[in-house]
């Protein structure tokens, strides 16, 4: 019976970890963006730099950084992740699929991943800890 209630009350968190995930995926997003816009806390391999401005790469990092913001704080969540998942398929098939198939191969693992999971936040929303959530959204 122990057991049942520790299943049940870990089911619960269930909306508390989705805003966990949100936020914690928001902020390494953001690190994406803040190493090809500012070189934080890397610049751009090889060499270190950021990304020229209004290149395709520049402007990636644009999105990186402002909207994973809005995504860190759960604001217009669906409609940003829904972007940002956009923007992560186009990554993955221009950059990461012409040199392998396999995204462990051509270095698309976390192209894949963010589109997937910005893709489920869009259909799902913010979760409660979110502005969406005191917004009513």
């Amino acid at each position: 019976m122990a057991k049942l209630n520790l299943v049940a009350k870990w089911s619960a968190c269930g909306p508390q970890l989705q805003s966990v995930l949100r936020i914690v995926a928001a902020f390494m997003f953001i690190l994406a963006g803040t190493s090809k816009l500012f070189a934080f806390p890397v610049g751009m391999p090889p060499d270190g730099s950021t990304a020229q401005v209004l290149t395709q790469v520049w402007i990636g990092g644009v999105l990186e950084v402002v909207g994973g913001a809005f995504l860190l704080f759960g604001l217009f969540t669906r409609p940003v992740a829904f972007l940002l998942a956009g923007e992560m398929a186009v990554a993955y098939f221009q950059f990461h699929q012409p040199q392998s198939c396999w995204p462990t191969v051509n270095g698309g693992v976390a192209a894949v991943l963010y589109c997937f999971l910005w893709l489920y936040f869009s259909a799902a929303g913010a979760g409660p800890w979110s502005l969406d959530a005191r917004r009513g959204k």
